[in-house]
């Protein structure tokens, strides 16, 4: 024998995309994003869950990639930091992001993104607390977090003109 686990084939559905392929049963989430489908946005940090820089959606719930399986996500729709984009053109989030300076060396920045994408998707109007709340997660070592902060309130204003002008993109 071996030692070598049998693959396990896994169907999945990533940025709008069905994926299939066969993958050790040990494989995260993360590196099947990364060296499978070739997804660098999605980055490993720590590996232990606490940073948030590998955080992806799925089934449009923020999850850790690196203490997820691949095989956990079979038959999952997934978003990663690469769905954001619209041919070319920045979410309403990545353009807050920019505008604001919530990012300096970008490490953390995919995993920001994404988990201010759930938040607003649930509040698209949250206090600061329910911002400082859901970025509870997530850590970043350049910025000092207030203008991250005025990054997602200047999303969350973004996205309701969005939606009042009908122009809302999800």
């Amino acid at each position: 024998m071996s030692g070598m686990a049998e693959a396990r084939r896994v169907r999945l559905t990533v940025n709008g995309v069905a994926h299939e392929g066969l993958v050790e049963p040990r494989l995260t989430l993360a590196d099947f994003l990364r060296g499978e489908l070739g997804l660098g946005g999605t980055h490993v940090g720590c590996e232990h869950g606490v940073c948030g820089a590998c955080t992806v959606l799925l089934n449009g719930k923020t999850v850790r990639a690196c203490l997820m399986l691949a095989v956990q996500a079979d038959g999952a729709q997934l978003m990663t930091v690469e769905g954001l984009d619209d041919d070319g053109r920045l979410h309403p989030i990545q353009e807050a992001f920019r505008e604001e300076h919530g990012l300096q060396c970008g490490f953390c920045t995919p995993g920001f993104l994404l988990t201010v994408y759930e938040l607003l998707g649930e509040s698209p109007d949250p206090s600061d607390d329910e911002i400082l709340d859901a970025l509870g997660g997530q850590i970043c070592r350049c910025t000092g977090y207030q203008p991250i902060l005025a990054a997602v309130r200047l999303a969350a204003a973004k996205l309701q003109e969005a939606e009042a002008a009908g122009t809302a993109r999800a």
